[in-house]
């Protein structure tokens, strides 16, 4: 991230000891990593690479050029080889003769398949042409911010020609398609020195014949730029200076944590949302700026930027000095109307005949002076993205404004981008969305074996997680497992003690933050203990007490005031016991405390209806395997009470049940996940027994 273009130059990552050997398939991908690993080289997904390289026919025998190229939808910094599209390069120039005109650029992309070598199955983007069509080996396309920069100032011609004089061309703006494909060969042929081109309001090409030298002009041009508006923006107050302060780290999440519920209610009435924090220090410096509404209100100008982050974000009137809270959250439905309005306008001032139904009108990007930027999307990773592309959205319009003048996408053709049928296609082919996502779930516990199994459940189905233990050690353990399967995105961890207050209202604000809200909370902390009434101590009973029955209320209260704040419902599991319903020897203050919980659960149903909260109680039974419970004295103690050892004890419960069957995490996640998900959306106020059939625990 860019806070100043002063000494960010890029580093010459080439090794070239280490592509000795590489086939120039290897060098494309080897090449486009590592121009993908620098977010201010090109942004999450954006830009493309590809190279021209000879191949054997399958069908011939003979050699053929074929194009190598990022496919739809990749990512040049983490993709492999079989991102890349191949298309016979003879086919490629066959179309020119089937082109009919800019008015029908978008047909050609229907030809691109017809083009495939080796019946390459990924589908080839929407910027083949503008590689193919270039005479040279090797190309390169980044939307670097200081690229981006002068691409997006309004005398960026004149810019481009002072910075790189006839080495880089320039090109108006026009949409990424066969048009432009044609007008970069053009320019090619007339410019044949030129070593790339910048895009009006897009981004750069570069090109060469080696895959080493058009990576070095491709970094080289990028910092070319990058130092010519370091040394022009040097004293040139960011943005207009300064107009609010900084709040704390410690205020700006407290008081982002108390917005995002809010925020998301309103976003997630179509479908639930997940959201982001930042408070970089890229951020900051643009919240806190004298020109931040009128550059937030232009937009952004990369396409890319644009596709993710919308037509512009709302900044949201809060007075960092004020800390008014309150006065935010009661203006905000009218704040986020008149978004929704102004995007219905854009739609109908835009649209055309052909033009899909209008998509959510609500923002992607929310700023907030003095505490930071949140993004709302489908998913967590999208929301982060979203952020990042906004990120480098800053980065252009510092440097744009500082040696120029900021432009924009036009509104037509920032519609026409958004609304664009190829991309409302490239939608419609997403996969159906699974049954958690955009849930977010707090599991208490969630270091132990049920609470660890039902985390990997609902992160299956596609919701983020959010794990509470007292176990410091186990809990860091369970998150590195759990991120190392689904990814660093979907799973944050706290330290929490179920019983102190403070940290219980801690863990809520987290998740919060973290990931705006709360959907589905699965209360699973536990104790137990074993011992007959006489010599059960006060100590122990309050303790099966404190943690089993204070500790659900604790936690289940802080989620309802998150649930209701985001007026989407909620689902709250208790994971109970069968000894809350059928009494054991020597566990009084266990099996009472489990009742309690029970009797809970029962009243928080009664309570949460109306507001679409379910709460529900999945009792399980000798769950011995992976559960922490059993690591202590309790083993022991259940073991000498039913006169066994240890290793009989679960032979023992599985003889006892009425199905004979061990019991085990992945039932108790199993009847979790049911509760969370919509397919018991009309069950509140009900028990299931995980237990393979216990005739005292039968409900009455």
């Amino acid at each position: 991230m860019l806070k100043t273009f002063q000494n960010q130059l890029l580093e010459n990552q080439w090794d070239t000891e280490a592509v000795v050997g590489m086939s120039e398939s290897d060098l494309l991908l080897y090449r486009s990593n590592i121009l993908g690993s620098d977010k201010r080289v090109t942004n999450y997904g954006g830009g493309n690479t590809s190279a021209k390289v000879k191949e054997t026919d399958p069908l011939t025998g003979q050699e053929v050029e074929v194009l190598w190229v990022k496919g739809s939808g990749g990512d040049i910094g983490s993709m492999k080889l079989d991102g890349f599209a191949t298309l016979y390069m003879e086919k490629l120039n066959a179309l020119k003769g089937l082109y009919r005109g800019v008015e029908f650029e978008d047909e050609m992309v229907a030809y691109l398949p017809h083009c495939t070598f080796k019946l390459n199955p990924r589908s080839a983007s929407i910027d083949t042409p503008l590689h193919a069509y270039v005479p040279r080996k090797h190309v390169d396309h980044v939307h670097a911010d200081a690229i981006i920069a002068i691409a997006a100032s309004k005398n960026s011609q004149e810019l481009t020609q002072e910075i790189f004089g006839d080495r880089i061309g320039w090109l108006p703006w026009k949409r990424p398609g066969y048009e432009l494909g044609l007008w970069l060969e053009k320019f090619c042929l007339e410019n044949p020195h030129a070593e790339g081109v910048v895009l009006e309001s897009h981004g750069l090409f570069t090109w060469a014949d080696t895959a080493k030298d058009c990576y070095d002009c491709t970094i080289d041009v990028i910092n070319v730029a990058t130092d010519w508006l370091a040394k022009r923006s040097k004293d040139v107050p960011a943005f207009g200076g300064a107009k609010h302060v900084n709040l704390s780290p410690d205020e700006r999440r407290a008081i982002a944590a108390r917005l995002m519920p809010a925020f998301r209610g309103f976003v997630s009435s179509a479908q639930h949302m997940v959201g982001h924090f930042n408070d970089s220090d890229t951020v900051l410096e643009f919240i806190n700026a004298r020109e931040l509404e009128p550059l937030a209100a232009l937009g952004t100008s990369c396409p890319d930027h644009f596709l993710r982050t919308k037509i512009r974000p709302l900044v949201v009137q809060f007075d960092p000095l004020r800390k008014k809270v309150d006065e935010v959250l009661e203006g905000l439905p009218a704040q986020m109307q008149a978004y929704r309005n102004d995007y219905a306008a854009y739609y109908e001032r835009c649209k055309h005949e052909t033009s899909p139904a209008m998509r959510d009108p609500n923002a992607v990007v929310y700023l907030i002076p003095g505490v930071g930027m949140i993004t709302f999307a489908q998913d967590k990773a999208t929301a982060r993205v979203s952020g990042e592309f906004y990120v480098n959205a800053i980065n252009v319009m510092r440097g744009a404004s500082a040696v120029s003048e900021y432009c924009g996408l036009p509104e037509q053709e920032a519609f026409d981008i958004e609304y664009w049928l190829l991309e409302e296609a490239k939608l419609q082919r997403l996969p159906k969305p699974k049954s958690l996502a955009g849930r977010i779930a707090l599991i208490t516990g969630g270091a132990g074996g049920i609470g660890a199994a039902t985390a990997e459940r609902c992160l299956a189905e596609g919701a983020c997680v959010m794990l509470a233990d007292i176990n410091a050690e186990n809990l860091a353990a369970t998150e590195t497992a759990l991120n190392k399967k689904f990814g660093v995105d979907v799973v944050r961890s706290v330290l929490m003690d179920v019983t102190d207050e403070a940290a219980v209202a801690l863990a809520l604000k987290e998740t919060s933050v973290e990931f705006g809200g709360i959907d589905i909370l699965v209360s699973n902390a536990g104790v137990a203990s074993s011992a007959p009434v006489e010599d059960t101590t006060l100590a122990l009973w309050n303790r099966n007490m404190d943690i089993l029955s204070t500790g659900y209320f604790l936690v289940s209260r802080e989620a309802f005031k998150v649930m209701r704040m985001q007026d989407l419902g909620g689902s709250i599991v208790f994971v109970g016991s069968k000894n809350g319903l059928a009494a054991s020897p020597n566990a009084s203050a266990y099996c009472t405390a489990k009742a309690s919980e029970i009797h809970l659960a029962r009243c928080l149903a009664l309570e949460g209806a109306e507001a679409g909260i379910r709460v529900n109680v999945v009792n399980p039974d000798a769950v011995l395997r992976g559960s922490k419970i059993w690591e202590g004295d309790w083993l022991e103690q259940r073991a000498s009470t039913y006169g066994t050892d240890k290793e009989g004890l679960e032979e023992m419960y599985r003889n006892r049940s009425m199905l004979k069957r061990s019991v085990l995490p992945e039932d108790i996640a199993e009847a979790c996940y049911f509760f969370a998900a919509e397919t018991s959306s009309k069950s509140t106020g009900n028990i299931l027994n995980v237990d393979a059939g216990n005739v005292q625990a039968f409900t009455r």
